[in-house]
């Protein structure tokens, strides 16, 4: 794997994930009380021994530059990095960044330096745990141009995805991006070619993109510097090369989300507590999920009622009920409180004791979740002030709102309650 160079795509504004992505880029977004989503990829890919790791992002990308930057530090013996490259300015291109191909074009002087045989282009919103040697090797053994990483689809959810056609070779050879109706039916394939048994082939007839692929060097050169006004790779570059490359399909069939919506975090996280197995696990001693060493006490707490939950390390709760719910580092949740269904990230730092008490006294809101707060079905963003008597419960029943002056968001009937906001005493959401 020394020759593999990994390329993690930072994503663009992350629009879908707003109000989360306000403050931070995409793949910095907090994740199951303790990491961020860009700990996923780095992490399968320091667990591949695959060392040389280049993030490009172009938004919001100070906190993620700040994590990478305390959670990943090779030793001076090896070659291995994760660096953070931001979209920049040359005299040859004075653009933004305009899609995943046009972002790794514009640093490909860069890539080429290095003595690589592949490259391995990665998304940074993806949950899942994927050994890529085993993707690399199968690309290497197909002499392939470039291998996709795939998913094998049901009916139900195949239009939301781009699907591909196989020959018997396990060779692509046809796309369509979301296709519906008929033209859904034209992209069925028999996917026991890829490994699936005969019976998992009739359940999942269809083989959608993960959005991971691995290039050979010179063809990944090649098709950026020939195409220029290509800028995407799923719905241009790969799609334009099937015909003159060999373009080959790699079967998945392990638990993959994509998280780039609200509703789709939300729910990703929250299974992370289901009981006796979640769909991902983060125990698996033999592919951790590595970031950044807090030193942070244990959790403590008093008198309370937990029912699957996940607490991130450094909490602190008062005779409070926690059900169904993910408390990231450093939450408080003072007496009375109930949080159900709900994904707290947490806090940045502790407000000091003499600070909290002059907050009580002047009729401030301390950091955390005040006394007999209610929150339900919401998530609450990082260093959030939330006071005594508060409902967040959405008793409206809102599927959409933005109320960013009162410091929440509603997305698909989710209450986001955002960076830093401040909801005063007796507040009902």
């Amino acid at each position: 794997m020394k020759k593999v160079l990994s390329i993690i795509l930072g994503g663009g504004a992350g629009t879908r994930l707003y109000p989360l992505t306000k403050l931070r880029a995409k793949p910095a977004v907090p994740l199951a009380g303790k990491y961020r989503l860009i700990d996923i990829p780095v992490s399968n890919c320091i667990n591949s021994e695959i060392f040389k790791i280049y993030v490009l992002t172009q938004f919001n990308s100070a906190s993620l530059n700040r994590h990478i930057a305390r959670a990943y530090n090779f030793s001076g013996f090896t070659e291995g990095f994760v660096e953070v490259l931001a979209a920049q300015q040359t005299p040859e291109n004075p653009n933004w960044f305009q899609g995943t191909a046009d972002a790794v074009r514009q640093y490909i002087w860069l890539l080429e330096e290095w003595n690589a045989d592949e490259y391995l282009i990665l998304s940074g919103d993806h949950l899942y745990r994927m050994d890529y040697r085993q993707f690399v090797q199968r690309h290497r053994d197909t002499n392939a141009d470039i291998t996709l990483s795939v998913v094998p689809m049901d009916e139900r959810r195949a239009s939301d995805f781009g699907l591909m056609k196989i020959d018997d070779a396990g060779r692509v050879v046809d796309f369509s991006e979301k296709p519906k109706g008929d033209a859904l039916k034209q992209m069925q394939v028999d996917t026991a070619i890829l490994g699936l048994t005969p019976e998992q082939a009739v359940q999942n007839p269809y083989i959608a993109s993960m959005g991971i692929y691995v290039f050979k060097k010179d063809v990944l050169i090649k098709l950026l510097k020939e195409s220029p006004e290509k800028t995407d790779f799923g719905k241009e570059i790969i799609p334009a090369s099937a015909k003159d490359y060999n373009v080959q399909a790699y079967l998945f069939d392990g638990y993959w989300e994509d998280i780039g919506t609200i509703e789709a975090f939300y729910e990703a996280n929250l299974a992370l507590t289901r009981q006796p197995q979640p769909p991902f696990s983060f125990y698996d001693e033999d592919a951790p999920i590595y970031t950044r060493a807090r030193y942070l006490p244990p959790s403590k707490l008093l008198d309370c009622q937990v029912t699957e939950s996940i607490i991130g390390e450094g909490c602190i709760l008062k005779e409070c009920r926690i059900d169904h719910s993910v408390l990231g580092v450093r939450s408080r949740v003072e007496a009375g409180c109930t949080i159900e269904d709900s994904l707290l990230m947490g806090a940045d730092f502790y407000q000091p004791f003499a600070e909290r008490q002059a907050s009580w006294e002047s009729r401030n809101t301390p950091l955390g979740i005040g006394a007999n707060t209610r929150i339900r079905r919401a998530i609450i963003d990082k260093n959030a002030y939330i006071g005594r008597d508060v409902q967040i419960i959405n008793k409206d029943r809102v599927q959409e709102a933005e109320r960013e002056s009162e410091g929440f968001y509603i997305r698909s009937g989710i209450v986001v309650v955002v960076k830093n906001a401040v909801i005063p005493d007796g507040t009902v959401i």
